[in-house]
């Protein structure tokens, strides 16, 4: 029987083991045509377990032996795979035929055929693309599209694979001639001689930018001289226009002065409208939040003070006449366990602007990474506003994940949009539940279009500004496209004590609430300024790489009723500044002038110093700053891993603002430096930078 016993004991425990063991299961998912397929959705069957493919079609996820995988993505034909002793699962996705037809734009004629895929299909004629203004608008698309071909060049064909799911509208696509929906009948009575262009949108973009109408995918003709009138949805997105830091003379403007900015939105904003081939605004590209996306190889403090401070000085890649100095601040790191118990409302748009897959359902996805790292401590509320706001979980702990999951899961999209309403709301709930010796969080996500009650951003920032009195910290999320709102989400996250983030997938939303949750959510320094004064003698003029619209005036430094940037847990900050040295003569400075009353003259026995950098910040309940000094010498250095890639990045957003000081480089110089700085890159963010680049002809 102590046999029979030991037997049925050791074999429960393998059992046991068996079951807790988790495979790593990772692949690459292509289309039928075998270009890789970003953006599929990955889940485990029956668990919250889930991930999505990047930009090469990779993926990996977790999960326990007996698990079965759930592919899907936007017109392809979902697959499912059972996890046995294989942990590579590749394999190429096909498209559904019960929901998919295909679009033939071509110049050979005007005429209606049903010999492909057993569904209707349309063809367009039009003027040969090499004669139009703008010949490569298709071919610019091959190879960059799944489900997307072209056929036959001689006559510029062209096959899109779209979703088709209107039951109204059968299988067949939108049809927007010079910005107006428009029939067949209206589109074949077309002179082909008047036809400037012909483009063409998958069905989930034609989804984002038409609404559910363009999920079918989207045929957009433009003819000769047209007065376009774009759909509101291409050209509602909101952003704060940026003026370029100039060089400045150190003697005329010794100091120079900002609020720290941790931010990084713009980079995965940027990220998406690369990705979707969009055009990208020049002031959609804050060059330190695209620089602040990435991790540095900084110290961690090693005093009382929350975060260390580190300067490295060396040749600028781009102008060998110039010396790029990087200042780092890297905020002390605490686990999870450490944070104290957090008070967190979630304020969520449920508007009608949100029916679209990138925003509600993934915001659902992104919240359900957050909940699953609640502890008991925690509590969460969750409050959503469309025409009205309403509270839908009253203050719930962490260790009844299944409720708050299951309030989350329950919501659906619909109506105007109350932000202030909601904000309102918000705070209150949060407020009536504050706690003393916690973390007190409102988590807004939205795509920023506010259009009921106070809306424009004057009455934002009032309100806001209002609502910080509290104690209440504020993180911001935007998620979407055509109609998103970076400026106003901006000065939200900014005046209210907090950080914005842009979720544009599940990879991102596993930075933000996965690997960066302290950062995210618990804040070790409220604002945090820099001052930095340049050694006249050894520095004649200066700029600051980005910061344009967090500058502050030289005397805001020491007062501290003036508002600047919060630092998180974990988070580091990081600055550039291209310098010119003394004797070095440059187009970029205009000779100083001559003062009548004030000598330009440069203190005698002035050190070798390069600069000194002040530092002032709170804690995050107090009300009095504390200021830090450091002094960095004047020593050039070979670039480190870190200065070489942090300048490759600034340096692409250079480009893609089209700055005066980008010095003629090309997309190849951005990645000639990228790859000499990525280092080690285990999560894979550097080399994505790196692709990205790549994509983009600059």
């Amino acid at each position: 029987m102590k046999v029979v016993l030991q037997t049925f004991f050791i074999l429960l425990f393998t059992v046991q083991a068996y079951a807790q063991k988790e495979y790593a299961v990772s692949g690459i998912i292509t289309d039928e045509s075998g270009l890789p397929l970003p953006g599929v959705n990955i889940f485990a069957k029956g668990s919250t377990t889930g991930t999505q493919t990047n930009f090469d079609g990779e993926y990996a996820i977790s999960v326990t032996p007996g698990a079965i995988l759930s592919y899907s993505f936007v017109g392809y034909v979902t697959e499912e795979r059972k996890i046995r002793k294989s942990t590579t699962i590749s394999f190429a996705m096909q498209p559904d035929v019960n929901a998919i037809d295909e679009v033939v734009v071509t110049a050979l004629g005007t005429k209606r055929r049903k010999d492909r895929i057993t569904t209707v299909s349309q063809e367009v004629r039009y003027e040969q693309l090499s004669q139009a203004n703008n010949p490569s608008v298709v071919n610019s698309l091959s190879g960059k599209v799944s489900g997307l071909t072209i056929q036959n060049q001689k006559t510029t064909r062209i096959v899109l694979r779209g979703n088709r799911s209107l039951p109204n509208q059968g299988k067949k696509a939108l049809i927007v001639i010079d910005g107006v929906v428009s029939s067949e009948q209206e589109l074949s009575a077309i002179n082909p001689n008047k036809i400037n262009e012909v483009n063409v949108i998958k069905g989930a973009q034609g989804s984002a930018l038409y609404g559910s109408q363009g999920a079918n995918g989207v045929i957009v003709v433009q003819t000769k001289n047209a007065i376009i009138k774009q759909p509101e949805a291409l050209s509602n997105e909101a952003y704060t226009k940026i003026h370029e830091n100039k060089f400045k003379s150190t003697i005329l403007s010794p100091l120079s002065t900002f609020s720290i900015d941790v931010d990084k939105a713009s980079y995965s904003n940027v990220r998406r409208l690369i990705n979707n081939g969009q055009e990208i605004p020049a002031s959609a590209v804050k060059i330190e939040e695209m620089v602040n996306y990435f991790d540095y190889d900084y110290p961690q403090p090693q005093n009382e003070d929350p975060f260390s401070i580190n300067v490295e000085q060396v040749i600028t890649p781009w102008n060998k006449d110039t010396r790029l100095v990087k200042i780092g601040l890297q905020g002390k790191t605490y686990e999870n366990e450490a944070i104290p118990a957090s008070n967190l409302t979630f304020l969520i748009d449920v508007s009608g602007s949100m029916n679209s897959a990138n925003k509600l359902p993934l915001l659902k996805s992104a919240f359900t990474l957050l909940v699953n790292q609640l502890r008991d401590k925690d509590r969460v509320s969750i409050v959503v506003y469309a025409g009205a706001a309403g509270v839908v979980l009253e203050p719930t702990s962490g260790k009844h994940k299944d409720k708050i999951l299951k309030a989350l899961n329950n919501l659906s999209a619909g109506g105007s949009t109350a932000g202030g309403e909601g904000i309102e709301l918000a705070y209150k709930l949060a407020a009536e539940n504050f706690n003393k010796n916690g973390n007190n969080r409102v988590i807004l996500a939205t795509d920023g279009d506010f259009n009921v009650g106070a809306s424009s951003n004057s009455d934002m920032e009032d309100l806001i500004v209002q609502k910080r009195k509290s104690g209440v910290f504020l993180s911001v999320l935007g998620f979407g496209m055509g109609n998103y709102k970076d400026d106003k989400l901006e000065l939200l996250a900014n005046k209210g004590n907090g950080n914005h983030a842009y979720i544009d997938s599940m990879q991102e939303a596993k930075l933000i609430f996965g690997k960066e949750f302290g950062g995210t959510l618990y804040t070790i320094a409220k604002d945090v300024k820099i001052q930095l004064e340049f050694n006249p003698s050894k520095v004649r003029g200066y700029r600051l790489i980005g910061y344009e619209n967090r500058l502050l005036e030289d005397e805001d430094f020491v007062n501290d009723a003036i508002d600047a940037g919060e630092l998180g847990s974990g988070h580091s900050v990081t600055a550039l500044y291209e310098v010119i040295p003394v004797g070095v003569e440059s187009a970029y400075l205009d000779p100083s002038s001559e003062l009548k009353y004030t000598k330009n003259t440069v203190r005698e026995n002035t050190s070798d110093d390069l600069l000194t950098v002040k530092f002032r910040y709170k804690k995050p309940d107090g009300d009095k700053s504390i200021e830090m000094v450091h002094v960095a010498p004047d020593a050039i250095v070979s670039a480190s891993e870190d200065m070489r890639f942090a300048a490759a990045v600034a340096l692409f957003g250079m480009q893609l603002r089209a700055s005066q000081f980008y010095n003629k480089t090309t997309s190849k110089d951005v990645v000639a430096l990228a790859k000499s700085g990525r280092g080690l890159d285990k999560a894979g963010y550097r080399a994505e930078f790196i692709r990205l680049v790549e994509a983009v002809d600059l």
